[in-house]
């Protein structure tokens, strides 16, 4: 069997705060290919890691990344307490990409970085792929770009060159078509159904999210999974590995 790709779901969130520095550091402890994350920028241009710009549901104050600068940023909470309650208040923050990259650099120099573009500007991406290019990253061997918009992963291809991943057309905005994909993105929604056969025909690598159980594991692996990716990757890597 080909192998396949483990990426942690932003870190290890299944059981530790999302797209923090201990979610991503627990992911590479328990021994992921893979982990990605989200990118916004902070109203001083500071790339920030976070799934939603809003910060109501994991720091429980109603506001916007883009709105609040890096000191700002830091003053907030991301311990999702409607998820862990206080176990992990006060202990963790929302972190730069940078500490990010240079968790990496220290913890598991080979991790590979799923890379999400969630603030849609060319700006964002120029910032990110200045902070990746710092520390060393290649954007074609180390990492892939996702995002849920076509004109993004379009400007990635065309201005540098990146390993992109899109989403079916039904899920972009500004869908630019798919020749500007290097492999493709498939929720457990499409590969439980029909219309995964008509993904699977473009030819193209497949990431397949999120398989958090025996049963949904077994079915990314049987239709080709290039990669998978998990909130929780313990039966992922136990599969995986047998």
């Amino acid at each position: 069997m080909k192998h396949i790709i483990v990426e942690g779901h932003r870190g290890y969130c299944a059981l530790y705060p999302e797209n923090t520095l201990l979610s991503f550091e627990k992911a590479i402890e328990l021994g992921v290919d893979a982990v990605e994350f989200d990118v916004w920028l902070s109203a001083d241009k500071q790339p920030v890691l976070m799934h939603d710009g809003d910060t109501s549901r994991t720091c429980g104050v109603p506001d916007h990344l883009r709105d609040r600068t890096l000191a700002e940023i830091r003053t907030l909470d991301p311990c999702y307490r409607e998820k862990f309650g206080d176990q992990f208040a006060g202990k963790v923050q929302i972190p730069t990409l940078q500490e990010l990259l240079a968790l990496v650099r220290e913890k598991k120099p080979s991790l590979k970085l799923g890379v999400e573009i969630k603030e849609y500007t060319e700006e964002t991406v120029d910032i990110t792929i200045a902070a990746l290019r710092e520390y060393g990253f290649d954007i074609r061997t180390d990492c892939w770009f996702y995002a849920f918009n076509g004109r993004i992963i379009r400007y990635l291809k065309e201005t540098y060159g990146a390993r992109t991943m899109g989403y079916p057309d039904i899920q972009m905005k500004e869908f630019c078509g798919y020749e500007w994909y290097d492999e493709i993105g498939l929720s457990m929604m499409f590969v439980k159904s029909e219309l995964c056969a008509f993904y699977r025909a473009k030819g193209m690598p497949m990431h397949l999210y999120c398989a958090d159980n025996e049963a949904d594991v077994r079915l990314c692996i049987e239709q080709g999974a290039s990669l998978i990716t998990a909130n929780d990757p313990r039966d992922l890597l136990r599969i995986v590995k047998e």
